[in-house]
């Protein structure tokens, strides 16, 4: 059966609400919200910081938030959130005040979607080579760390097969919402990391569709990042790119001179680029795979003087290389596309309504949108 439409699942960072954790690691009050209002410009002409639209710095411990991003998404033809899912341990989960509030709103029209980063979270100079480092600006000195010596903050731990059943139990009430994402009776579930100890994670996501089989689904539809994940399970598993999918370098001499003096490390890179490298790789993409798009970055929120930042952006050339995509997606047959990001604002990726570009962004998209499901 051919697609008829191409659905957009956009990224979504829970990020933006304070929580215990926050405050101890990187300051009381601590949000994405925090780097992003105290950004400063680069170079001149950047656009920086970059402010929400009537200054809408809201907190996503509150429905109210949500229920206006949800409207907003359908409003401009967005099918569904991929929200980012933090399960450490049995013991440890963070930021899931905004997907278990979207749960028990039943209100809230937007379809949605777990994405799992599952990573242990570390400070900038531990030596774990499998952690994400969140805030890297606002880490503090191994000199006000006397105790800690790992930099560890938050441990990933799969546990055991009594650990994977909480954690499956956890997510159930969320996968028998009826807009909870599904694919041919199965719950869509990412897992963003899948060569994090990709023995144990084969093993439990097989337990995993054991459970779902019993809770009446035939299974759960897993996505990975990449294609290591169905080579080895024998193609039972299907699997989605995140862009930017490679980052093409590309420096104006001025700008590189410019920091050359200054000795700062940002990486600049051309919008263009790293759409054609999207394109050219979504042209040549397996069946297996879904197709993913970006909105446009600059992570220097996060990540001052060591900041990617892609130039060039515009709602214009967004909306060019999305209908790209979304032929591709179409003629690939393929139902969804994913895309970078609903609200990353510590990363420039967004799509959310800002003082500069107002709804613009959202008013392309869903132009493409229509004009590739008419």
């Amino acid at each position: 059966m051919s697609v008829n439409k191409v659905k957009v699942i956009a990224n979504y960072l829970p990020q933006y609400h304070t929580i215990p954790e926050n405050d101890k690691w990187w300051g009381k009050g601590f949000t994405d919200w925090i780097a992003v209002k105290a950004t400063e410009p680069a170079y001149e002409g950047h656009n920086q910081p970059r402010v929400p639209l009537n200054e809408n710095y809201y907190s996503l411990d509150c429905a109210d938030s949500i229920r206006w991003q949800a409207s907003l998404a359908r409003e401009y033809g967005i099918y569904g959130f991929g929200i980012y899912h933090y399960w450490f341990s049995s013991n440890q989960q963070l930021l899931q005040k905004p997907a278990e509030l979207l749960l028990q709103n039943k209100d809230i029209d937007i379809n949605f979607m777990f994405i799992w980063d599952n990573l242990t979270w570390k400070r900038t100079w531990s030596k774990l080579s499998r952690g994400l480092d969140w805030a890297p600006n606002y880490d503090k000195s191994t000199e006000d760390l006397e105790n800690i010596d790992s930099g560890i903050l938050a441990e990933l731990v799969y546990g055991t097969e009594d650990d994977w059943k909480k954690h499956y139990n956890y997510l159930l009430p969320f996968f028998k919402d009826e807009r909870y994402i599904k694919k041919d009776n199965r719950p869509i579930f990412s897992i963003f990391q899948p060569r994090n100890d990709i023995e144990t994670l084969k093993k439990m996501t097989i337990y995993w569709n054991e459970l779902a089989k019993k809770d009446g689904f035939d299974g759960i539809y897993f996505l990975s990042k990449d294609s290591v994940w169905p080579e080895r399970l024998e193609g039972k598993m299907k699997y989605a790119p995140f862009a930017p999918t490679s980052w093409s370098i590309f420096m104006e001499y001025k700008i590189k001179e410019f920091f050359a003096k200054k000795k700062k490390r940002i990486g600049f890179y051309d919008y263009d680029k790293c759409w054609k490298n999207i394109l050219t790789d979504a042209k040549k993409a397996s069946r297996d795979t879904y197709l993913c798009g970006f909105v446009r970055y600059d992570d220097s929120p996060r990540r001052g003087n060591k900041a990617r930042i892609i130039l060039n952006e515009s709602p214009k050339k967004f909306g060019e290389y999305m209908k790209k995509l979304m032929t591709i997606s179409k003629k690939q047959n393929k139902e969804f596309v994913f895309l970078m990001a609903w609200n990353e604002w510590g990363e420039g990726a967004y799509l959310e309504p800002d003082t500069v570009d107002g709804n613009s962004y959202l008013e392309i998209l869903k132009k493409v949108i229509d004009e590739i499901n008419r």
